[in-house]
């Protein structure tokens, strides 16, 4: 546990500039988890509420003040990207990558890796603005750099004949989004599956026996493809830190979500980060390219010729702030319902597959289809995930039976 410390990031991340976040992360590395970032934020409240007395000042003559050491992130992860990315691939293949920061941190980072591996990158856009003029407005009308979002990422996608593989950041580089001439922005979820199914056939250092990693409203193409590999699958409820213990010991060689965040293992096996990492995932997608010679977007489609083609959306539904207490708390068990959309139901979740963690709602499964209902932290509404393998129309019944069903537990 040598030369470890807490970690601090001030971002709003991709959420609106308004909305800025403090993040906080543990000597692990990853997120911090509920009860760690609950008591700072009670903490702090009592601290604001006290007029702010015991906020310590640092002194100003050098008696009163320790020298803080200093240490390159951008030098020492730049230089360790040919550790788990086949630069020397994306190089030989002359991919044409275009690099958009969307204003955000890794602005500099993309220069570096460009200059230091002399390869074929553009930064798109190095405009660093606090006014955010350059961001192209979300679907609601509000800046939010969500490089998973087509009206966040318009101006971006609207450059994708002009290279090989176009990619997209939020502020602070933890998400990510890959834009190819012959797809558009990818879904999440579908890069998700072809990086999944590309490192695992292609990553020899891995344990042979390290699990595929995804949260449990992430899209049912991972479990095909897990599948077809014949690897475990490792479900996890919402939120990146119930990855680190994996990728610290190597018994998860992938972890990722659906809102556009993931990390893997080195080339060797051993820990990259224990946080997502969105120049990573942005750097495979062109890794991908050159070893295969097809895009991720064509991958995806080879993958739903072997598996089928998922709708998958999210919607909210109306609930009061004591539903959404209920929600949380809610076991399987108190779902009466056998059918979900003509199919029987194979599961009802409350606990995480992977690890017997709360989910903090529920997910209900068939063979064709799934939902998962969960509370927003933020709004007067529950959130409802869904899939169907039969396409749009039963997910429409998906989503509106998981309402019936979920507001029946609830009023029941």
């Amino acid at each position: 546990m040598e030369n470890l410390a807490d970690g601090i990031i001030i971002t709003p991340s991709h959420n609106p500039p308004r909305d800025g976040g403090f993040k906080y992360n543990p000597p692990h590395g990853g997120p911090a988890g509920s009860a760690a970032t609950g008591w700072i934020a009670d903490r702090a409240n009592a601290i604001i509420a006290d007029g702010s007395h015991d906020v310590k000042w640092a002194g100003s003559s050098s008696a009163e003040t320790t020298p803080a050491g200093t240490y390159d992130f951008r030098g020492n992860y730049v230089d360790d990207l040919e550790n788990i990315i086949d630069i020397d691939a994306i190089r030989a293949a002359g991919i044409h990558i275009g690099a958009d920061p969307l204003g955000g941190a890794s602005v500099n980072y993309w220069k570096l890796i460009a200059e230091k591996y002399n390869l074929d990158l553009t930064v798109v856009n190095p405009l660093v603005d606090p006014t955010w003029s350059f961001m192209t407005l979300d679907w609601d009308g509000k800046i939010r750099m969500d490089p998973s979002s087509n009206s966040a990422m318009a101006s971006v996608v609207a450059r994708r004949d002009e290279y090989d593989i176009l990619t997209g950041n939020d502020a602070d580089a933890d998400r990510h989004g890959i834009v190819t001439p012959d797809g558009g922005l990818m879904s999440p979820n579908h890069y998700l599956a072809v990086a999944i199914r590309y490192l695992y056939t292609r990553r020899e250092g891995w344990n042979p026996d390290a699990a595929i990693g995804k949260t449990l409203v992430s899209s049912s193409m991972i479990d095909r493809v897990a599948a077809s590999l014949g690897r475990d699958l490792w479900e996890v409820p919402v939120g990146f830190k119930w990855f680190v213990p994996g990728l610290v010991d190597g018994s998860v060689g992938f972890g990722g979500e659906e809102s556009a965040g993931a990390s893997f293992l080195r080339k060797d096996g051993t820990t990259w980060t224990t946080d997502k990492d969105g120049i990573l995932l942005a750097l495979l997608a062109s890794e991908i390219l050159a070893v295969t010679g097809k895009t991720p977007s064509v991958l995806y489609a080879e993958l739903v010729e072997e598996f089928g083609d998922p709708a998958y959306e999210r919607v909210d539904a109306v609930a009061s702030k004591e539903q959404k207490a209920r929600l949380g708390k809610l076991s399987g068990a108190a779902i009466t319902a056998t059918e979900l959309a003509g199919d029987p139901i194979t599961a009802k979740l409350s606990e995480a597959p992977g690890n017997g963690a709360s989910i903090g709602g529920v997910k209900v499964t068939t063979e064709f289809a799934w939902f998962a209902a969960r509370p927003s932290g933020t709004e007067d509404v529950y959130k409802i995930y869904g899939e169907s393998f039969k396409g749009a129309e039963h997910l429409r019944q998906v989503q509106a039976e998981a309402k019936s069903i979920v507001d029946t537990a609830l009023n029941g």
